[in-house]
């Protein structure tokens, strides 16, 4: 509310109230004065500014900024980044956030003090979500021949007979990109060993996940170096590794355990 407004309010009270008591009307205009005093008075013309401060994405709302008042006043900003603070009329309020302040805002300039949001020139880092996912041997093979399927899919360049048509008609030719890379010896060798690594790789892994420690240490109760040396002895062929089902692949590991058993049963009796 502004001053007019409070010299209004006196006056139309002064003129009810002498209107009623006309017998002393210079009373009731003195009271009214000093009413008039009160309202005009700095300590009584209070208003609150209220809003939300946000980083310069307007997006993340910033905890703990410093909104403070010429008058004196001050405030912090919620986790929401909400703030309410109150000044006086004439006041101008400015922000502060890691010892940057802001320049001031007069009160009376604003559109809606009760909704008076700012952004500040800040970028808020925020983390990615990190999805955490239990290792499994399939999707990891699937990726990995997606991540390298140009030297999966090589093939060693071949002389290939084509169809075309010329100026006497339908002929058979070859196909020129193919001779050109016939002749890229050292280009097509690398590829070659590197498909080769890739594949050596993938049936490694594919062992490692039927062959392992887990499934071992419940089959034989083998632990620490012993179950690392019997892992080593008796580690399973890819192809074998791939063809038997897994009461065959267990009853491998088994059989192995048997024949591993008197070698380190003789062990412990030599101490």
């Amino acid at each position: 509310m502004t001053l007019e407004y409070h010299l209004h309010l006196v006056c139309l009270l002064a003129d009810y109230f002498a209107q009623l008591n006309k017998q002393t009307p210079h009373i009731c205009l003195s009271g009214f004065v000093i009413l008039f005093c009160l309202m005009a008075s700095p300590g009584y013309a209070q208003y609150k500014v209220r809003g939300a401060v946000y980083d310069s994405s307007r997006y993340y709302p910033l905890e703990a900024v410093t909104v403070l008042s010429t008058s004196g006043k001050g405030a912090l900003t919620d986790v929401n980044g909400n703030y309410e603070i109150e000044v006086g009329e004439k006041d101008s309020i400015w922000f502060s956030y890691l010892g940057k302040p802001t320049i001031k805002f007069p009160v009376l300039k604003m559109i809606d003090p009760l909704h008076f949001d700012i952004s500040l020139h800040i970028n808020i880092t925020v983390l990615k979500d990190v999805v955490i996912r239990p290792r499994n041997y399939r999707m990891d093979s699937l990726q990995n021949r997606l991540d390298y399927a140009k030297i999966f899919d090589y093939e060693r360049p071949k002389l290939r007979p084509t169809m075309g048509g010329g100026a006497g008609g339908v002929g058979v030719g070859f196909d020129l990109d193919e001779i050109i890379r016939m002749f890229q010896f050292r280009k097509n060798k690398n590829m070659l060993r590197f498909q080769e690594r890739l594949i050596q790789e993938e049936q490694d892994k594919f062992v490692d996940h039927r062959f392992n420690r887990q499934l071992v240490r419940r089959l034989t109760n083998l632990i620490n170096e012993e179950l690392d040396r019997f892992m080593a002895i008796y580690r399973p062929t890819y192809q074998f590794t791939l063809m038997t089902s897994d009461y065959e692949f267990q009853s491998y590991i088994k059989k192995c355990y048997e024949q591993f058993k008197p070698a380190d049963d003789s062990k412990q009796k030599s101490f």
